[in-house]
């Protein structure tokens, strides 16, 4: 494969072409996986920075701290709300900068929220207002996810945009669940006693350093952000200015399928934020955060095989169906939560919760595939219409579903902060999360109709 001046830029590609079977078979597989590989370990921390407030918030109030139920919800919120908005620019980094100097600028940046965080958490006077900056800061760590999809988008052919984004996505979002995980371990260690870090005696007689939640991602993202140096690659023909990518934006389906991605990632991202501190608040005397990875290890594992699938069966079917369980699931929810007389069935609620997580990551997967697979379609048939050549069809395409994927990425993002915020509100009004379970389920309704209206019809596009 060819390389202008690799004296220079030896990790800068020059001639990809990855709809050409001999070239794809010969060399653009192996480079692509590489790629790949790394970005999936650069976004699973990004998720586990970003998601860090879901299992932060939870113990606050255990290390000193007085803070309120809904300013809690707020904080596992906030990082959503500013990870949705900067995922806009994001969209633009990868055909501006290139994929390996943007993931390895936007990986090292994230240890600045962990460490101040560590810090902020051993000092009970710390504002609450110090709090959510922290927060949002974490912001950053979710707008990654918009360049990396794009930026691996780049690397693979069509035929398998769907596994590919699967992958990435999937396993990048299983962060969350590795976060999840580890924190309620690390907390208990005294890691980092060395430095000076002690923590905070129970009622049970453990000892509780919040900090060590925040401070193990650290040494882990440097590692990662040197991994994306070296082993990462740039695309020439992945050059694009703002004024290129910007027209997506006019395109109907584009906020469409933007509406679709945010009742799929955004739920899935929105119950990881707010599932620990609502189960809290419905089922005090039960140890949620023992539990509360198993949701987003679920949905991550379950956006990969969405993908899969959707590359196998298509992913209006999958989508479609897919919708129909997650409004479901919603319904069932009403069954099992406390009220009236009823002291509600935390067992119940925790499987249906676990079907609402699986479906959330199926849907992502698809619905990804559904953009991929639909951008390229009306791209190459708008640019051939208007009398363009075959590769100026293919590099318009790329460009136009890079861009598609990152603003529908930023767009669904957004249910990261508004799902726990409307558990937040709903429990302050009315001491019960049902009115925003109530609006949740009109939704997954309405996606339901949209993608039988839109796309499940003969004549629609099809994915």
């Amino acid at each position: 494969m060819s390389q202008q001046d690799p004296s220079k830029n030896p990790h800068l590609l020059t001639d990809w072409k990855p709809e050409n079977p001999g070239f794809w078979e010969n060399k653009g597989k192996h480079i692509a996986r590489r790629n790949l590989w790394i970005s999936v370990a650069c976004l699973l921390l990004a998720f586990c920075v970003w998601m860090l407030f879901s299992a932060v918030a939870v113990n606050l109030n255990k290390v000193g701290f007085n803070f309120t139920t809904d300013q809690l919800f707020l904080l596992t919120a906030l990082p959503s709300l500013s990870g949705a908005i900067l995922r806009v620019p994001y969209s633009f980094m990868v055909p501006i900068f290139g994929g390996r100097y943007w993931t390895v600028i936007s990986t090292v940046i994230l240890i600045i929220p962990c460490v101040w965080l560590g810090i902020a958490i051993q000092n009970t006077a710390t504002p609450y207002e110090v709090f959510i900056i922290i927060a949002l800061l974490c912001g950053f760590a979710g707008a990654n996810f918009a360049s990396s999809m794009g930026n691996i988008s780049f690397f693979y052919p069509k035929a398998r945009q769907g596994s590919a984004l699967g992958i990435n996505g999937g396993l990048g979002n299983l962060g969350v669940s590795v976060m999840q995980m580890v924190a309620p371990v690390v907390i208990f260690l005294p890691m980092f006693a060395f430095l000076g870090v002690h923590g905070v005696p129970q009622d049970d007689g453990s000892t509780l350093s919040l900090t060590n939640a925040a401070w193990i991602w650290a040494p882990l993202l440097l590692l990662a952000t040197i991994a994306a140096w070296f082993g990462m690659n740039d695309i020439a023909s992945s050059k694009a200015s703002v004024a290129e990518q910007l027209p997506v934006l006019g395109r109907l389906h584009m906020w469409i399928l933007a509406l679709l991605y945010l009742a799929t990632f955004g739920s899935f991202i929105g119950f990881s934020a707010g599932f620990a501190m609502l189960s809290k608040t419905q089922f005090p005397d039960v140890n949620i955060l023992k539990l509360a990875f198993f949701g987003p290890f679920i949905g991550a594992i379950a956006r990969s095989f969405g993908g899969f699938i959707s590359d196998k069966l298509g992913g209006v079917k999958v989508t479609l169906v897919n919708f129909v369980f997650m409004a479901l699931f919603s319904a069932l929810l009403f069954m099992t939560l406390p009220g009236g007389n009823s002291p509600g069935n935390f067992t119940f609620f925790y499987l249906v919760f676990m079907g609402l997580f699986l479906t959330a990551g199926l849907g992502s997967g698809s619905t990804f595939q559904m953009i991929a697979i639909i951008f390229r379609q009306i791209t190459i048939t708008r640019v051939k219409q208007r009398g363009g050549s075959d590769e100026q069809a293919q590099q318009e395409a790329v460009t136009d579903t890079a861009a598609a994927l990152g603003f529908i990425s930023a767009i669904g993002a957004v249910g990261g902060f508004f799902i726990p915020k409307a558990f937040g509100t709903s429990l302050a009004m009315t001491g019960s999360p049902v009115g925003a379970m109530k609006v949740f389920l009109v939704f997954y309704i309405v996606c339901v109709l949209v993608t039988w209206f839109v796309y499940g019809r003969r004549k629609a596009p099809k994915a």
